[in-house]
């Protein structure tokens, strides 16, 4: 592109000639430019999922730390499904193993996480954008919006919207024990066996934004500063730690104690073991 300044005659010509050649370079320039990259329209944790051998037990650990049901999808081809919240948009899904005589036996521990989003449908045609090729959105069992994507690893990977009569929006404002050891899932920490892999698949898929920490990457989000995503090379015995917020780390392991729980306090918190083995730390951060 040449750009030619003509100079008129009339006093101050010139210079005006300069400034409007100046403004269409910049505009040409700019229109050139590759569109910033769009944030996902993600606001937070709505639940992380697990696979349990004993349903009830598993409901025992979690009444002890003050946490409620919330309700039960009952099905009838595979046992109930349970909802534990932790507050109004987030809550704990808990999974019974099937019988391994009547059913293919089934890894116990961590099964997904998924992702809250006020706007479902433009989420899944922006990571379609990226070539993840996600499924059409549809209606899930308790009666929100679900797609969900495979990680990497194999990991399952939803996202949901809540809607106006589902078993989650009909629950707000109940089921929040008084006695919970906290009121906010941050997130979680997990061993990568493909680091490179899974931190391409949360920045350059998922439009997460990352943060080096030493041999770790932490993700985040804008519109979920509070988030808490932790990703590092895998360590053997590396167990997935699912990660609540609390105000007083040194309380929160007093109370745990309490209630009879094994503690083991660290620098900024303080973690438990469920009876599944599962990790479950308490840190420091928001709790609101």
């Amino acid at each position: 592109m040449s750009l030619r300044v003509v100079a008129k005659k009339l006093p101050g010509g010139i210079a005006i000639e300069l400034r409007c050649a100046a403004f269409l370079l910049l505009v040409t320039v700019a229109g050139s430019l590759p569109a910033p990259a769009q944030a996902p329209p993600i606001t937070g944790i709505a639940h992380l999922a697990f696979r349990v051998q004993n349903l009830d037990a598993e409901r025992a650990f979690f009444h002890r730390l003050g946490f409620e049901e919330s309700f039960v999808l009952p099905s009838p081809e595979k046992p109930a499904e349970v909802f534990v919240k932790i507050n109004d948009r987030q809550f704990i899904e808990l999974y019974p193993q099937l019988d391994p005589q009547t059913a293919p036996s089934q890894p116990l521990g961590w099964m997904h996480v998924c992702y809250e989003s006020d706007a479902l449908s433009a989420l899944q045609a922006l990571y379609a954008a990226h070539g993840l090729n996600p499924p059409p959105v549809q209606k899930a069992g308790a009666g929100n919006l679900l797609f969900s994507l495979n990680d990497p690893e194999g990991r399952v990977t939803e996202f949901t919207q809540y809607m106006p009569g589902s078993r989650h929006t009909l629950d707000r404002g109940m089921h929040l024990g008084k006695q919970r050891i906290a009121t906010r899932l941050l997130g979680f920490s997990f061993p990568s066996a493909d680091l490179a892999a899974d931190q391409r698949f949360y920045t350059a898929g998922l439009g997460f934004e990352q943060q080096k920490d030493g041999s770790s990457i932490r993700l985040r989000l804008p519109a979920a500063p509070d988030l808490r995503i932790e990703l590092h090379a895998a360590r053997p015995g590396d167990r997935i730690q699912a990660i609540f917020g609390v105000a007083d780390v040194s309380a929160a392991a007093r109370a745990l104690r309490r209630s009879g729980f094994v503690a083991h306090e660290h620098k900024n918190s303080v973690s438990i073991e469920d009876p599944n083995g599962n990790l479950f730390v308490f840190a420091a951060g928001a709790a609101h």
